[in-house]
């Protein structure tokens, strides 16, 4: 070995004796008798100190030695002289008095200084070999190392086993657009990259092995946002033999497990569930953050037969009127500007405007929509609202999705623009019995809320919801929701090769088709295919909320950008003629 010891390891206990270190120079001071360096490697800093005196010949060499540098030094570990500690570090109480020095590679004056925290993240990532460096992102790789430990051994406990499934499988529709991998053994033919282990997870059920987990990559091929990579992680799992209830409880000890051993903090277990129709109409999200109150209010009772033409339109055409009420800080003045600015935002929800009325007591109201209301029906909106005087109750008419969602989306505004959310706050929450389908608008078909192999809620008459009212179908789903964050999903899965069928022709996939994009499926459905379900977690979402960093980007070593590039290694990049040529490809220009 290089080294005898790390640079975090010693201290105190250390003194007087011997010790070989190597890493990189993190800062260079020179005080012209003594030079001292700080060392670095994963495990943290040691001072080192080249002294004129103790070495006239070492202390010329060290001169040269610049930021970067990876250098290997022996010496004798000696305490600080009194008034020179550095609390702040561990191994602050000594430092390193160097008797031999070899330079091991230089380094050229970096891009950037590594504790610079303003750095453009497009420089970050061109220089990411360099980037890793850094105490943060140090911090978030060994902090995911950690998570992905402690969930290895909980599901281990569970007796699950883990098993690797292709990377390379068949284009299958699953919601995303698949990355294609041309084949050049089969000129012509292409595979395609997992969106999810799906139907490989499915299919080891069926070989009966009853616990499965894996961290799988996975690969869509969509627009990217903060939390998105075309390539992401996922803890998945499937369960035989299970029913809904023994997915969720497993994965409850799971995250319960993986929190406490990280960040020592106990949630309260059973975790609370709301269905999604309740998320919805309460918080306007299927993936509502509770850290903070406001529920959306429902007045279309209220409004009904108020004579106010707009209301009267919604409510007849079957929509909704919803509110919020808000409770502004002491201090803040909420300006007529400030509500036409939020109008003109709620828009981008499919809202066509917003309406706010400020409450200031008992019959008295600041709006320009009170004229069109009595006094009897806004004390009825008062109250509905649980409003106190100087509260500000805003209101949204429209389809009741519509009218639902830009609400939601205002709750979520409001609280994190006026610091509504409690620090340290974690609340975890699941969400079931969503619709099996939506319907496509654009598209004029239903699709899959989930995907197609979710098994539909078992209540009485669902076959005949069928043929009657796909929509009105419920999924045996379930979410898992921290901090208004989508963290896992899953459900129980289609098990008999009939229902399959009939879901496929619901999101019209003819039999040919289907059994063209999932025969081995269906295959192995009439195979004695056990109840089963599962679910699977963002590996990278969760690690990037339980350390508190804003972008998925920094838990993950070598990310992309938004544009789905590695600004780093310059892909996607073309490749040679002769490389087309092996797989049958020619670029049209």
């Amino acid at each position: 070995m290089l080294r005898t010891v790390t640079c975090g390891e010693i201290n105190s206990l250390n003194v007087d004796r011997p010790v070989t270190l190597a890493g990189w120079v993190e800062t260079y001071r020179d005080h012209g008798e003594l030079i001292f360096i700080d060392l670095r490697d994963r495990w943290g800093i040691t001072q080192i100190v080249f002294s004129s005196q103790h070495n006239t010949k070492l202390h010329q060499e060290a001169k040269h030695i610049r930021v970067e540098f990876v250098i290997q030094v022996q010496g004798v570990v000696k305490r600080r002289p009194d008034g020179t500690v550095n609390k702040k570090l561990p191994t602050g109480e000594v430092e390193v008095l160097v008797d031999q020095l070899e330079v091991l590679n230089t380094c050229p004056t970096p891009p950037f200084e590594l504790g610079d925290k303003s750095v453009n993240e497009e420089l970050r990532l061109k220089f990411r070999f360099l980037d890793l460096r850094r105490k943060d992102m140090i911090e978030s790789l060994t902090f995911r190392h950690r998570v992905t430990k402690i969930a290895r051994d909980y599901l281990d406990s569970q007796l699950f086993i883990e098993v690797e499934t292709p990377y390379l499988t068949k284009s299958t529709p699953e919601g995303a657009r698949d990355f294609l991998v041309p084949s050049r053994l089969t000129p012509g033919s292409f595979y395609a990259l997992p969106q999810s282990p799906q139907l490989f997870k499915q299919l080891l059920m069926v070989a009966g092995y009853d616990r499965y987990y894996q961290f799988a990559r996975c690969f869509r091929d969509e627009d990217l946002r903060s939390d998105r990579q075309p390539e992401h992680t996922q803890i998945d799992l499937e369960m035989s033999f299970v029913e809904q209830q023994d997915v969720m409880q497993t994965v409850e000890g799971l995250v319960s497990e993986i929190i406490k051993k990280t960040i020592g903090k106990t949630l309260v277990r059973p975790f609370r569930v709301l269905s999604y129709e309740t998320a919805l109409n309460r918080y306007g999200s299927d993936k509502p953050d509770l850290r903070y109150a406001m529920e959306i209010q429902d007045l279309t009772e209220i409004f009904k037969g108020a004579g106010f033409k707009i209301y009267d339109q919604v409510i007849a055409g079957g929509g909704k009127i919803r509110a919020l009420c808000f409770d502004f800080p002491p201090g803040v003045d909420f300006s007529r500007k400030n509500f036409d600015d939020l109008t003109a935002w709620i828009r981008n929800f499919g809202a066509q405007g917003l309406a706010w009325f400020k409450y200031k007591g008992p019959g008295q109201w600041d709006s320009p929509l009170q004229k069109f209301f009595d006094a009897d029906r806004l004390a009825k909106v008062s109250a509905a609202c649980k409003a106190q005087p100087g509260s500000v109750i805003f209101m949204v008419a429209a389809d009741p999705a519509v009218s639902a969602v830009a609400l939601g989306a205002l709750r979520c505004r409001l609280a994190e623009e006026y610091k509504m959310i409690p620090e340290n706050a974690f609340e975890i929450l699941w969400v079931t019995d969503f619709p099996l389908f939506e319907w496509n608008a654009e598209e004029k078909r239903y699709q899959a809320l989930h995907h197609p192999f979710t098994s539909p809620k078992p209540e009485p008459d669902y076959k005949a919801w069928f043929e009657k009212d796909p929509l009105k179908l419920k999924a045996r789903a379930y979410d898992l929701v921290l901090n208004g964050t989508e963290i896992g999903g899953g459900s129980i899965r289609i098990h008999q090769r009939e229902l399959q069928n009939e879901v496929f022709r619901i999101l019209g996939i003819g039999e040919k088709d289907a059994e063209e994009k999932f025969g081995f499926l269906l295959k192995a459905l009439s195979f004695g295919a056990p109840p089963h379900g599962g679910l699977a977690i963002g590996l990278d979402r969760l690690v990037t909320m339980l350390l508190k960093r804003e972008s998925i980007r920094e838990v993950i070593a070598f990310p992309k950008t938004q544009k789905g590039t590695c600004l780093m290694t310059e892909a996607p990049s073309e490749v040679s003629e002769k490389q087309l040529q092996e797989l049958h490809l020619r670029l049209k220009k």
